[in-house]
């Protein structure tokens, strides 16, 4: 029979990585669940923050927000490496089995994109994945190459919009703002007086279609940190960290520099410090896009550091829990904001300071969920459910007592 890793074989490093990022990934995810966000985000509206909740804003578009997806997008790219090269340590045939792996990460995907929530990536890393499985057998400076150019691709589509003139860019604003408080308010009825099945039915029309349309942009956009985080993988820095402590130390200097200036410049866009007129909100995302990539490496090569320093590996232990139950906790987190937000109406009186304290209040949860979990068993239930189809049979999944 087919085996997966095993618990022996897992990088810890790794794990607490990806649990840090999910709750970064909760945080920023969690206000998109109210029902005016996805109108908000299409048409380019100011969300209007202000007092504490512009300053919770402020700090998620500074130090969060495209901060942690970077993070898990990397991981993905590294976690294909590991899981490649150990299949094809051990003989097995890793392009059918990688490709079975992904196609069941689209099911999980597309189930949770179409009956849940607009901001599912799982479809997304399925999609890129299959472009990664393209990259395994080539050179590094291949991959280096192809992943600084979509990323410098995709980086000029997001400044165009400064380049506008003011008269075109003011006409696209209004016109924009206009369509997108009649969604917002139309919107707002379907939460309100919807049925579920009325409530999918709306949402099909008005946000899968465009994430589906949307597709090949967004696997370009994330295929570049799935090869930074293949190219990773064959320098095997995360699996003898030790062994690359000065190039570890020189990216967390490095991107702590250039991290320094993209921050700011949120802030002084922000409160006008630096103006671009009618194009503010395009400036800032362009800033906290920038800042994101920046930022997802310091934050990774801190951890790592950290690491090194053994209490702080054990005040760092418990977000390894959650990070080998990711698939499972990811999910989870959009089942409960769904049942606060629609089901008990949180939508109505929702404030980022509210939103803020039940991320941390649910993070909590779920460490301890999964801590429990993994007492007795080897993984997650949608782990065991995803690498069952991955190998094609039942994995074991309780720990045998020896």
């Amino acid at each position: 029979m087919l085996t997966p890793i095993t618990g022996q074989e897992r990088i810890a490093s790794l794990d607490i990585i990806r649990g840090f990022a999910l709750f970064g990934i909760f945080l920023v995810n969690f206000p998109s669940f109210h029902p005016a966000d996805y109108p908000a985000l299409m048409f380019s509206l100011d969300p209007g923050y202000t007092g504490l909740d512009r300053g919770i804003r402020l700090f998620y578009d500074m130090f969060v927000q495209t901060k942690f997806y970077t993070i898990f997008s990397f991981l993905f790219g590294l976690g294909f490496y590991i899981f490649m090269e150990r299949a094809e340590k051990r003989g097995l045939s890793v392009y059918s089995l990688f490709t079975r792996r992904l196609l069941a990460l689209l099911v999980f995907g597309l189930l949770h994109l179409i009956f849940f929530w607009y901001g599912d990536i799982l479809h997304t890393y399925a999609l890129a994945g299959f472009m990664l499985l393209l990259f395994y057998r080539r050179r590094n400076g291949i991959i280096l190459a192809w992943a600084f150019g979509l990323l410098i691709f995709i980086l000029s589509l997001t400044t165009l919009p400064l380049f506008f003139s003011d008269e075109l860019y003011g006409s696209l604003q209004q016109e924009q703002q206009a369509l997108g408080q009649q969604e917002i308010k139309k919107t707002m009825e379907i939460y309100e007086h919807a049925s579920y099945l009325e409530w999918v039915a709306y949402r099909f029309s008005a946000e899968v279609s465009d994430i589906l349309s949307n597709a090949p942009l967004t696997v370009a956009s994330i295929l570049p940190l799935f090869l930074f985080g293949l190219y990773a993988g064959r320098k095997e820095v995360f699996h003898e960290p030790a062994h690359h402590t000065r190039f570890i130390w020189v990216t967390w200097l490095g991107t702590l520099m250039i991290s320094i200036p993209l921050v700011s410049m949120v802030f002084a866009v922000e409160y006008d410090i630096v103006s671009f007129g009618i194009a503010k909100l395009d400036a800032k995302r362009l800033f906290i896009q920038l800042s994101g990539l920046t930022l997802c490496f310091f934050y990774m090569s801190s951890l790592l550091l950290l690491m090194r320093n053994k209490l702080a590996r054990t005040f760092l232990a418990p977000l390894g829990y959650t990070g080998r139950m990711a698939l499972t906790n990811y999910l989870g987190q959009t089942i409960i904001a769904l049942i606060l937000m629609r089901g008990f109406g949180l939508f109505e009186t929702f404030t980022l300071s509210i939103g803020l304290i039940i991320c941390i209040a649910v993070y909590a949860l779920q460490i301890l969920f999964s801590f429990y979990w993994l007492r007795f068993f080897r993984f997650g239930p949608l782990e065991w459910i995803w690498r069952s189809i991955t190998y094609g049979a039942l994995q074991p999944i309780k720990i045998v007592d020896k």
